[in-house]
């Protein structure tokens, strides 16, 4: 573990790592505790006691000193741990500034907070002691890397073998039944959803929902109160912080890792004249981007945008990172909105942002996983593959062609009788990325995904051709209007047979490209056994039935479920199907996967079949250059159009046999393994995939 002040971290690059910014918050020390609080355009800074029990009662004010570099500071007998505080700050009126001397702010670095009632919370000292037991962090390798992305409290909150009292809690997340389903199905690492404390906004509140999903943060230290069991929620926040470290040291130990969903873009303040909880209150000028008049700048659609071209701004973010990271042990993040964090005084996004660059330099990060979601929706705000080295990105490109491929392009070609287009964009998706992240990056930069926790859920996306988000209470405007979905001849549920066993088949075509896919897979929590959301494709106000999982299941969910399994135990078993670099022609580059195409014939793919509608398969050959396992080489089937094909095996030097892994077609994963010849004819199905490891 290396301490964000310490002789080996980060050297000095840009303002943000000045001495300055070091220490912010509260620090306990033989004297009480120190707090330093950042707030440069300032005239005043007080700091306000509470009572123990009674958060309305005040029982001191003490002021802080001007230090250096806007830093304001004070030290005390009164801060020790479990203390409540706020502090109050005044300064210059005029554009862009909102200091108000008696509003009472939460303090940026609180690594504890308690709710006095809407839109007031009080700050809390605390100790963070807590026996780690010498359980170290999993530290999978990239490559064998698998993200299962869910809900906190969503994923463990009907499970009948958790414990009512620890439905929907970090210590519900890491009961032993959530474990074994974990470790049963093959992921290695959990992302959770926003952990960090936030609010719901007043809109929603009035229309009784709740901001389910947590993209609106109130602070970045502290973790979410209300994802507790009630227990450790009535000690107060010690015991909040122990049990996530609890959840953490479980799924450790297990062997998981846990990346946190962040979001650092924005805050619950929202737009001017929004709530007043804590930046806006303490330096508005400094922390949010705006215009000189003091309008907004919103590159994030939230109402603010955290301005990280400042130095304090960018160094909170980092310093979040670095506790969360090393105090609560967390082995990686993924970053909402992340182009937001990439943007400098001019408001354009750069990929050596300061703030972008001392997050994958630092030393105090070195070995977390970072992901960056390469977008928002300011002006240049789409830069997917434009992250630089030590990223990883959400590649919406892949999203996109594979649902195409084998959703919206079928759904064209029943109407027009020819898909759209070929089968090239899909092979390239396939095969890594090539085409978006450079050789240096790899295929391991691309996160793939299918769903997430924003849209269609996949069982949705199989049965509905439109989003359902009336009980959103935006009149069904809110969601995205594109989906590349297909319901396959009815919206929603059915009773026929047939449109059925074609979604189920479809849904096992889009699972067996994920997780077959170069590049590392995200798995959408409940997806393998095809949740639901009746068809809302912005679910992020429900906390309820519809966005909890279910963990009662028909027989074809569960043979969903044994699919997944399978196909990530031939991920395991199989290196050719995770390179860690893209092979490059006529050389011997360690780590990739040398790759062949044929078509249905057994020849090599010609130019024009790529591009061609009506050729709609072909033949994938992986061949790995291994450093660490064996090698392996295995060949996939596409077919992708709905009439049945015969293909014919290629013939490959030193290839005898195809052993025949998993198909798409079988309701149930076949334990019959057939052996194939090259030269021999495979039947498949309309629409169907087919995985085989040659000998």
């Amino acid at each position: 573990m290396v301490s964000p002040d310490s002789p080996t971290a980060l050297a000095p690059r840009s303002g943000l790592l000045r001495s300055e910014l070091d220490d912010l918050g509260v620090t306990l020390g033989p004297d009480g505790g120190t707090l330093r609080v950042w707030a440069e355009n300032a005239t005043e800074v007080e700091l306000v006691l509470f009572d123990d029990t009674d958060l309305d009662w005040i029982t001191d004010t003490i002021p802080l000193s001007a230090v250096d570099g806007g830093v304001w500071s004070i030290t005390t007998a009164h801060l020790h741990a479990g203390r409540r505080y706020a502090i109050r700050v005044d300064g210059p009126s005029g554009a862009g500034n909102m200091f108000n001397p008696g509003t009472l702010l939460v303090e940026p670095y609180s690594k504890g907070l308690v709710s006095g009632g809407f839109e007031d919370w009080r700050s809390v000292v605390i100790d963070g002691g807590f026996d780690w037991g010498g359980v170290s962090k999993p530290a999978v390798p990239m490559d064998r890397t698998v993200i299962y992305e869910g809900h906190l409290k969503g994923m463990s909150k009907r499970h009948p073998l958790v414990p009512p009292a620890l439905h929907g809690t970090y210590a519900g997340l890491a009961h032993p039944a959530m474990i074994d389903h974990f470790l049963t199905l093959g992921v290695t690492s959990i992302e959770l959803l926003p952990i960090q404390a936030f609010a719901t906004e007043p809109r929603l509140l009035q229309h009784g929902l709740t901001n389910y999903w947590g993209y609106n943060s109130l602070n970045f230290f502290t973790p979410h109160g209300a994802y507790a069991t009630k227990a450790n929620r009535r000690e107060g926040p010690e015991a909040i912080l122990r049990e996530f470290k609890g959840m953490v040291k479980l799924l450790h130990e297990a062997g998981l890792e846990v990346i946190l969903d962040v979001v650092y873009n924005h805050t619950c303040e929202e737009g001017i004249g929004g709530p007043r909880t804590s930046l806006r209150g303490i330096d508005n000028r400094s922390f949010y981007r705006q215009h000189e008049d003091g309008v907004y700048i919103d590159v994030t659609g939230c109402g603010n945008s955290l301005d990280t071209a400042t130095d304090a701004a960018s160094r909170l973010v980092l310093d979040s990172l670095r506790y969360w990271a090393n105090e609560v042990q967390v082995d990686g993040f993924r970053f909402d909105l992340a182009v937001t964090l990439g943007r400098d005084a001019a408001h354009t996004f750069t990929p050596d942002h300061p703030l972008l660059r001392a997050i994958i330099d630092d030393p105090a990060l070195a070995g977390v996983k970072k992901i960056a979601e390469p977008w928002d929706v300011g002006m240049g705000g789409w830069q997917t593959g434009n992250f630089g080295d030590g990223w990883h990105e959400w590649n919406d490109r892949y999203r996109d062609r594979v649902r195409n491929f084998w959703l919206s392009d079928v759904d064209y070609a029943r109407r027009a009788s020819t898909a759209p287009v070929g089968i090239g964009g899909f092979a390239t998706r396939l095969s890594g990325s090539s085409n978006t992240f450079s050789a240096e990056r790899g295929p391991l930069a691309s996160v793939n995904f299918v769903t997430a926790h924003d849209g269609f859920t996949l069982r949705d996306l199989v049965s509905y051709d439109v989003k359902h988000n009336v009980g959103n209470g935006e009149q069904n405007r809110d969601g995205a209007d594109t989906n590349r979905s297909f319901n396959h001849g009815a919206e929603g549920p059915t009773s026929d047979e047939g449109i059925l066993a074609t979604r189920r088949k479809a849904m096992r075509n889009m699972l067996g490209t994920l997780l077959l896919s170069a590049g590392v897979p995200m798995l959408t929590a409940g997806d393998e056994f095809a949740r639901t959301q009746r068809g809302n494709n912005n679910a992020y106000c429900h906390d309820s039935p519809l966005t909890w999982m279910s963990w009662e299941h028909a027989p074809w969910q569960d043979d969903l479920f044994a699919h997944v399994r399978r196909l990530l135990e031939l991920r395991r078993q199989n290196p050719a199907l995770r390179p860690i670099r893209f092979a490059k022609l006529n050389e011997h580059t360690p780590s990739a996967s040398v790759m062949q195409w044929y078509d249905q014939n057994g020849k090599t793919m010609a130019i024009d079949q790529w591009t061609d509608p009506s050729n709609r398969t072909l033949q994938y050959v992986a061949a790995s250059t291994p450093e660490q396992e064996a090698f392996n080489r295995i060949l996939l089937m596409v077919h992708g159009n709905e009439h049945p094909v015969d293909v014919t095996l290629p013939e490959i030097e030193g290839v005898s046999t195809f052993l025949s892994l998993w198909s798409s077609a079988d309701e149930t994963p076949s334990d019959t393994h057939v052996e194939y010849h090259p030269g021999q004819v495979v039947s498949l199905t309309g629409t169907s995939m087919r995985l085989f490891r040659t000998g």
